[in-house]
């Protein structure tokens, strides 16, 4: 055995790897779902007060510039840009605005659909709907009835932390309700259970603790409904993105981003601090000040329109100059401050959001190829919502339809509602641009004048509409439709494709 051998003998004898002792990893959450939905909220709305106030009072958030304190007589002006409620506004605007009506296979649903949509406000209901689940998380739709108010279903719309979702086995068991009820200056909570088959009602008071329907006026008419149905439930939930934090729940498109945001906040604080300690100063000399003409004290310069710093002037004889006023002006580094403002501006949209979507200007001489490119990350996110709502619409109108049907014995609750959901497109940041793309492909001969029809218009237009404007651009472009070929002057009909054999006989044999 020669010796590189056995020294790789001794060195597999001395190696010996242990397995790792198992541990215990501890993670302490600094809100629970309820919390992060509430800080998700003040975001939105976006007002630099509340939000000082919010994150001075989050126990893991005290490095975060809305958390800071300054120093004693050294106040600092905390600016919010507003972004986040931005972009969720423009994210359900985009998609909304393309919704088209919906389509139903029975005319007797549609009716009854649009006297429902017309009295609950629904296209308002959605738009406020959408805009919560966008920076809350999730939400869910709740149908009930009250033959007081109307007699047809009301739609009503709670946000996440105003509900719990519960699941049995991986699927939509229940959906509690949660609602504040006052009476005699003490608050209660109203839990409405809405589960497969049935509608159940709980009251607890402030310490949790259930107490009787009867404790209040509201809630004491109130009992427990079962349905004929066993699977039917009068509440559609609302998720877009599935929670990485919290089973069964839905995220927030700001979850992630909410430390972006707060830099971005910083950024644009700390350039608009520099701006104003940056003005011009004039130091003027003390003799050189006006007075007050009654007391003959100094008069104090105003912050904003002539601020100046005091000094002693005194006459020098050796240079024979007088003592006059001088202004500086600090140089502020604009070029540092637009490079941190644009990059914490790149992160808080990153994944969301398209700046040109936002009207943010990317240079105004891109084509309309660089255009649609720079649109890509708002169509994903587009895409992510229209999914979700072609899923959650159609299953929320055949539930309130099944629903007035059993509580007003018109029909029958098991017969189907059939209901389908149409967006629009959204592929070009222009019509203008889409037009000059379908143009060059029309003029590069591969693409018909149907097709070029139905790329530009999508589904804005119904099919009639579509075939009556290819019949005009035909007409107007000089293209005539020929008639089928005929044999002399008769044409031909019903000529068998395969024609029997005719057998003929020789008279002469």
């Amino acid at each position: 055995m020669k010796w590189v051998d056995k020294l790789k003998n001794k060195i597999q004898s001395w190696l010996q790897i242990q397995p790792a002792y198992a541990s215990t990893i501890i993670i302490n959450e600094d809100l629970d779902y309820k919390g992060n939905a509430i800080k998700n909220r003040i975001w939105y709305r976006g007002d630099s007060y509340e939000l000082d106030q919010l994150y001075k009072q989050i126990p893991g958030r005290r490095d975060s510039f809305w958390a800071a304190v300054p120093s004693t007589n050294m106040n600092i002006r905390k600016i919010h840009t507003g972004l986040p409620s931005i972009i969720v506004d423009t994210l359900a605007d985009i998609v909304l605005d393309d919704l088209n009506d919906f389509g139903f296979i029975n005319a007797a649903d549609e009716d009854l659909w649009m006297d429902v949509a017309d009295e609950n406000k629904f296209n308002k209901l959605l738009e406020r709907a959408l805009k919560e689940v966008l920076y809350i998380g999730d939400g869910a739709f709740k149908i009930s009835f009250d033959p007081e108010m109307s007699e047809l279903p009301i739609l009503e719309f709670f946000s996440g932390e105003k509900i719990d979702i519960k699941y049995k086995r991986g699927r939509l068991d229940k959906i509690v309700f949660k609602s504040e009820c006052e009476s005699g200056g003490k608050m209660y909570i109203l839990h409405e259970i809405y589960g497969r088959g049935y509608v159940d009602y709980v009251l607890k008071n402030q310490n949790g603790d259930e107490i009787p329907l009867n404790t209040i006026d509201d809630t004491g008419d109130l009992a427990r409904v079962e349905f004929a149905d066993p699977n039917q439930m009068w509440a559609v939930p609302l998720i877009i993105y599935e929670s990485s934090k919290w089973e069964g729940r839905g995220q927030s498109i700001l979850d992630k981003k909410t430390d972006d945001f707060d830099a971005l906040d910083e950024a644009w604080s700390q350039w608009m601090d520099a701006l104003r300690a940056g003005r011009s100063k004039t130091y003027i000399p003390e003799n050189l000040i006006p007075r007050d003409k009654e007391n003959g004290m100094l008069i104090r310069p105003n912050a904003f329109d002539n601020r100046f710093i005091v000094t002693k002037g005194l006459f020098n004889p050796e240079s024979g100059q007088s003592p006059k006023a001088e202004v500086i002006q600090p140089a502020i580094p604009h070029d540092s401050y637009l490079n941190t403002y644009i990059t914490a501006l790149d992160l808080c949209m990153q994944g969301l959001i398209s700046p040109s979507t936002l009207g943010i200007d990317v240079k105004k001489l891109d084509n309309a190829e660089a255009q649609r490119e720079k649109e890509k990350a708002t169509l994903y996110s587009r895409a992510a919502i229209v999914g979700c709502l072609e899923d959650a619409l159609p299953s929320l109108i055949e539930t309130v339809l099944s629903a007035y049907r059993q509580w007003s014995n018109v029909g029958g609750a098991s017969d189907a509602v059939q209901v389908d959901v149409d967006f629009g497109e959204y592929a070009n940041p222009s019509f203008e641009a889409q037009v000059e793309t379908v143009a060059k492909a029309r003029t590069g001969g591969i693409m018909s004048i149907e097709a070029a029809v139905d790329e530009l218009y999508g589904d804005s237009k119904d099919p009639q509409w579509k075939t009556e404007e290819v019949d005009r651009l035909k007409q107007e472009q000089g293209i005539a439709e020929m008639m089928e070929p005929a044999v002399g002057n008769e044409i031909v009909e019903d000529v068998p494709t395969n024609p029997e054999p005719v057998v003929t006989t020789d008279a002469g044999l």
